[in-house]
């Protein structure tokens, strides 16, 4: 478990929204995101390291793409990229191997954006997670449109060519798990 900051399971080749980083903003500057910060109530904390060697901590999400020039269409908005706050201090980060890379759909505030699996972070140790109502996973997506969002498990669905059958319809058939399990 990881308090606070921790890795990204793989780093990542990003480009930075310089209004949120410098002083004199410039457009879009090379980084390389590899770590996450954790703070009840905020947006997912980014940490990069730039050209020039230097590292800025708690970009936002909605501040990185993965293309020089991302996708103009619409503005990129922090609910595009994050559903909901984080939840507490404590989190861990995996890359599921049997997601790496498939594509999915996420619905990013009220649009439906394709894209691509890139890791997963479950928050631990705090009241929601311990609800099991309340208790989400959260998938980090690199975005068609060059975005990133991440987004709750019921807010993805997934291709896997050799299992799935759906035609991309969200799920209308289950329930919220409200019930702890245990043997002893």
């Amino acid at each position: 478990m990881n308090t606070l900051i921790g890795s990204l399971p793989k780093h990542q080749y990003v480009w930075v929204d310089s209004r949120f980083t410098h002083r004199e903003p410039k457009g879009f500057v090379p980084a390389v995101w590899f770590g996450l910060v954790s703070h009840p109530g905020r947006m997912w904390g980014c940490n990069v390291l730039h050209e020039n060697g230097a590292i800025y901590r708690n970009v936002p999400l909605h501040a990185l793409a993965h293309v020089a020039h991302p996708w103009e269409g619409t503005a990129w908005t922090e609910r595009h990229s994050q559903q909901w706050d984080c939840y507490g201090l404590g989190w861990s980060a995996t890359e599921y191997s049997y997601l790496r890379t498939l594509r999915c759909k996420a619905r990013c505030a009220d649009e439906d954006l394709t894209g691509s699996y890139l890791f997963t972070v479950a928050p631990v140790g705090d009241a929601f997670s311990e609800d099991p109502a309340q208790s989400k996973e959260f998938t980090f997506v690199r975005l068609d449109n060059g975005r990133f969002t991440v987004q709750p498990t019921d807010r993805i669905i997934f291709e896997e060519r050799s299992f799935t059958t759906h035609t991309w319809e969200w799920p209308k058939v289950f329930k919220r798990q409200t019930e702890v399990h245990s043997c002893e």
